[in-house]
C-alpha cells in the first residue's frame, strides 16, 4: 500500500493506487501435497477450541481435508503398532513424535504491502507462511480490489504460495469523489460486492451515509470493519457503528470515546494538529485515562452490550508497540536479516509519512502508552472473560513491524493482556475463523475441516517466542546458549511447506536487495552535525 494511501483515505481523497509486484507462480517442489493420504505420526495436538493439548495422536489427511483423528496411545508409554492407521500405498507419512500440531493461524489485519515500501507480495506471503500464518484479512486492498482478487483466486487454486486471502476493500475506494447521499454509499456497496469482495473497511464518514453502507453490506452478505479514526469519532463511535450491523473494530479507537462520562471530545491540546502524526499519536496515548474506570458501571454497560451484540474486537496490540519502547522496535534481532532495506527505510522518520511519527519521541510519551497499554489491555481481557470474540491482527508493514514476526508478537501481546496461552491460541485460529464466517472450514483440528495446519517442535503454551522464525534462546547440556523453535512445517490446502526453507529464501531476498544497493547492512539514524 502506499504510505500516503491510508491519510488519504481518511480524507475521503480519492486513492492513487500503486500495485506492488504479485507472487511468482509456485513452480514445481514447491510445496509437498496435496496427497490422497498424508499421516502425521505421533502429534501433540492443541485443536484451537480452548480445549488443552493432547497426544500423541495420528492425524490422517485426504488431499486437503482432515479425515481421521487417532488416538494411538499415552504420553511416555510405547505405541502399539496394530493401533495406528495404516498408510496406503501413495501415502506419506511424517514422523512429528515430540511435536505440537496448531490450526493455522489466521492474522485478522494483514497488509500485502506496498509500492511505498518496496515489499513485493512474495516476500510478504512466504513471511507469513513461515510463522505459521495460512489465512489472512486483507484490510482495505491497498493494491487494488482486483488485484487482490487476483491473487486470492491464485492461492486459493494454490497457484502461488501464499495463505487463503479475504479481500476487504476501503470504503470508497474507486468512487470519483466522497459520497454525498446514503444511496450512492449503497450502490457503491453493490458494486463492490458484485465483484468479489469479502467485506469492507470503513474509518469513518458521515453519519447517515456510513449506516446505509453498513447496513448494505450486511444485506449483500459482506462483513465490515472500523478503524474509527479521530477525524469522525465524536459522530461515530464503536457503539454507534456497532448498533447499525458493524461487525468489527480495528485497534482501540472510537472505544475509549464510547466509554466517556465527563466529556464528549478527547482533551486535545490547543495547538494539537491531526496532520501532524506526532500530535496525533503522542495524544492518542492519554486517551484511555480519559475514559471510564475498569468496573465503573459505563465500562461494564459498554462491554456488555458489545458482546450482546456479537462484536469482534480486534486490538492489534503489536503495531503500536514502538510506541512504549521505540528503541526495542528499532533493533528487533530479526531486522538485519528479514527486513527489507526498502521497508527499513519506510519505517524511518518522517514527518511526510503515516506511521513515521518520531519526530521527538522520548521516556514521556513511552510512559504515556505504557499506561495507555494497561487500560487498553484490562479491557481487552475483560471482554475475552465475559465472553466477548476477541481476534488476532498483525497490520505489520508499519511502525517497524516485519511481516510474520509482527505476528508473533501480537500472540505474545495477548498473553500479557491476561490470556491463557490457550485463549491466545483460540485468538488466533477460531475466534478469527468466526468472525470471517469460515469456522465451518478452517481455525481448528477437527474431522471434516481442511488441512491448514502449523508444526512446531517445541511447546508453544509454555513460551510463544518459540513461534517466532528467529526461534527462542536456551542454554544446552553442555552450557552453551542455542535457538530452538521456529515452526517446521506449515500445511495450507494440505500442502506441506518447509518453513525454514521459506525463511531462507526471505533471508536471500533481503542480500539480494542490499547487493543491488551496494549495502552491507541496514542504514542508522545519523548524528546531527
Amino acid at each position: 500500500m502506499s504510505r500516503f494511501l491510508l491519510i488519504a483515505l481518511v480524507f475521503l481523497a480519492p486513492p492513487a493506487l500503486a500495485a506492488i509486484e504479485p507472487a511468482p507462480e509456485r513452480r514445481a517442489g514447491e510445496g509437498d501435497g496435496p496427497h490422497a493420504q498424508l499421516i502425521l505420526r505421533g502429534v501433540t495436538v492443541i485443536n484451537g477450541t480452548g480445549a488443552p493439548a493432547n497426544g500423541p495422536l495420528d492425524i490422517v489427511i485426504r488431499g486437503n481435508r482432515i479425515e481421521r483423528i487417532a488416538g494411538i496411545g499415552y504420553p511416555g508409554v510405547a505405541i502399539d503398532p496394530a493401533r495406528r492407521p495404516q498408510l496406503e500405498q501413495g501415502g506419506r507419512e511424517i514422523d512429528l513424535e515430540g511435536h505440537y500440531l496448531l490450526p493455522g493461524f489466521i492474522d485478522m489485519h494483514g497488509h500485502i504491502g506496498g509500492a511505498a515500501q518496496g515489499t513485493p507480495a512474495e516476500y510478504v506471503y512466504k513471511l507469513w507462511l513461515a510463522h505459521g500464518v495460512t489465512t489472512v484479512r486483507e484490510p482495505g486492498c491497498g493494491n487494488g480490489l482486483d488485484w487482490c482478487l487476483s491473487e486470492k483466486r491464485r492461492s486459493d487454486s494454490n497457484r502461488i504460495i501464499a495463505p487463503r486471502l479475504h479481500p476487504y476493500v476501503f470504503f470508497g475506494m474507486g468512487h470519483d469523489g466522497p459520497f454525498t447521499t446514503p444511496q450512492q454509499a449503497r450502490d457503491w456497496v453493490r458494486q463492490v460486492a458484485g465483484k468479489g469482495a469479502a467485506g469492507i473497511k470503513f474509518f469513518g464518514y458521515r453519519p447517515d451515509i456510513m449506516q446505509a453502507a453498513i447496513q448494505e453490506a450486511s444485506e449483500r452478505g459482506l462483513r465490515t470493519m472500523t478503524h474509527h479514526a479521530q477525524m469522525d469519532v465524536r459522530r461515530v463511535n464503536v457503539l454507534t457503528s456497532a448498533r447499525w450491523g458493524l461487525d468489527s473494530m480495528e485497534h482501540w479507537y472510537g472505544l475509549p470515546e464510547a466509554l466517556f462520562t465527563d466529556r464528549t471530545v478527547q482533551d486535545y491540546p490547543a495547538d494539537y494538529n491531526y496532520g501532524d502524526e506526532q500530535h496525533r499519536f503522542e495524544n492518542a496515548g492519554r486517551l484511555w485515562r480519559q475514559a471510564a474506570r475498569p468496573g465503573s458501571e459505563k465500562w461494564n454497560a459498554v462491554r456488555d452490550e458489545l458482546i450482546a451484540l456479537d462484536f469482534t474486537l480486534n486490538p492489534t496490540f503489536g503495531i503500536y508497540q514502538a510506541t512504549r519502547d521505540y528503541m526495542r522496535a528499532r533493533t528487533a534481532e530479526w531486522h538485519p536479516d528479514y527486513t527489507l532495506p526498502s521497508l527499513w527505510r519506510f519505517f524511518q522518520p518522517n514527518r511526510r509519512a503515516h506511521g513515521s511519527f518520531w519526530f521527538a519521541w522520548g521516556s514521556e510519551q513511552e510512559v504515556s502508552w505504557r499506561d495507555n497499554y494497561r487500560l487498553w489491555m484490562a479491557f481487552v481481557e475483560d471482554y475475552n472473560n465475559h465472553g466477548g470474540r476477541v481476534t488476532a491482527g498483525s497490520d505489520s508493514g508499519y511502525i517497524y513491524k516485519t511481516y510474520g514476526f509482527g505476528y508473533i508478537e501480537e500472540l505474545e501481546l495477548l498473553r500479557e493482556a491476561g490470556f491463557h496461552p490457550l485463549e491466545v491460541i483460540r485468538a488466533a485460529t477460531l475466534s478469527g475463523a468466526e468472525a470471517l464466517g469460515v469456522a465451518d472450514q478452517v481455525g481448528s483440528i477437527e474431522v471434516g475441516k481442511l488441512a491448514d495446519l502449523v508444526v512446531v517442535a517445541e511447546n508453544p503454551l509454555a513460551d510463544l517466542k518459540v513461534l517466532l522464525g528467529t526461534g527462542a534462546i536456551r542454554v544446552s547440556a553442555d552450557n552453551q546458549p542455542v535457538r530452538v523453535g521456529g515452526v517446521r512445517y506449515t500445511i495450507k490446502d494440505g500442502i506441506v511447506y518447509d518453513a525454514k526453507a521459506l525463511l531462507a529464501e526471505v533471508r536471500e531476498m533481503v542480500a539480494e536487495a542490499k547487493r543491488r544497493e551496494g549495502i552491507e547492512r541496514l542504514p542508522d539514524i545519523q548524528w546531527q552535525p
